[in-house]
């Protein structure tokens, strides 16, 4: 798989937080060439993590995320893979959400893999095809508790993804996505912080809760998205692949 990789010229956003970091290492250890996207600029220039090309900025920025796929391959000299990682994940009911977190949501979660995406298909058609990666989530694919906003962001990125797998297959571009279920990342503990709980003790029984014995790490992630992205998955188009441990929404 590694080695279909070697010397692909890969963007990732998102690459500051805990799934994008495991991607920046895994496809740097695959050997390809690798620019970030993240409104964290400092997280990205701190990171033990070198990547190629550093590429900050903010997602909801309509002319950045326009312009971003466009300057990723001048940077790298052509655009081979491209991972809509970037995301945001606001909790509570319908009756309890603001304009501003549907704003953002839409704008981070749906909007801007869009436009990537519109970016990007040109572009790797001209080089003769490429890969898309979204990450969606199962959350996507059924509903769970409290989290309307964020079960509809993510269902868009999967119905999106099922439609350009189809469409853009001719074009040797092949579109799909990874659904995971609970990640084991920075967002995921300052989440439990924000509600008042400890982190470790809520990842300790959260890892009571998959069948698989415990909740993913930001790795098992990345290798799905990596395979995605490789040769190994030359004949998937518009797959929506869970990674959930065995564990169900609910």
């Amino acid at each position: 798989m590694s080695e279909s990789l070697k010397d692909k010229r890969v963007l990732i956003t998102g690459a500051a937080g805990g799934i994008g970091r495991a991607l920046v290492i895994g496809f740097k250890n695959a050997g390809a060439k690798v620019a970030v996207a993240d409104r964290h600029e400092q997280h990205i220039l701190s990171s033990d993590v070198e990547a190629d090309v550093l590429l900050p900025g903010d997602l909801a920025d309509i002319a950045y995320t326009n312009g971003l796929c466009g300057k990723a391959s001048e940077a790298l000299g052509g655009l081979d893979v491209l991972v809509n990682n970037a995301g945001i994940n606001n909790r509570g009911p319908v009756t309890q959400t603001t304009d501003e977190e549907l704003r953002i949501s839409l704008a981070i979660n749906v909007e801007a893999p869009f436009r990537l995406c519109r970016s990007a298909i040109p572009i790797m058609s001209d080089n003769g095809g490429g890969a898309i990666v979204n990450v969606s989530s199962c959350w996507g694919l059924r509903p769970g508790p409290d989290h309307a906003l964020y079960c509809m962001t993510k269902a868009a990125v999967a119905s999106l993804t099922q439609c350009m797998g189809r469409d853009h297959a001719h074009q040797n571009i092949r579109v799909n996505a990874v659904c995971p279920n609970e990640v084991d990342t920075p967002m995921l503990r300052t989440g439990f912080e924000m509600r008042g709980f400890d982190p470790a003790t809520a990842i300790d029984a959260l890892d009571k809760t998959v069948p698989i014995g415990r909740v993913a790490q930001p790795e098992d992630i990345a290798d799905v998205v990596l395979f995605l992205a490789s040769d190994a998955a030359r004949y998937m188009c518009g797959s929506l692949v869970e990674v959930n441990g065995g564990k169900a929404v609910g």
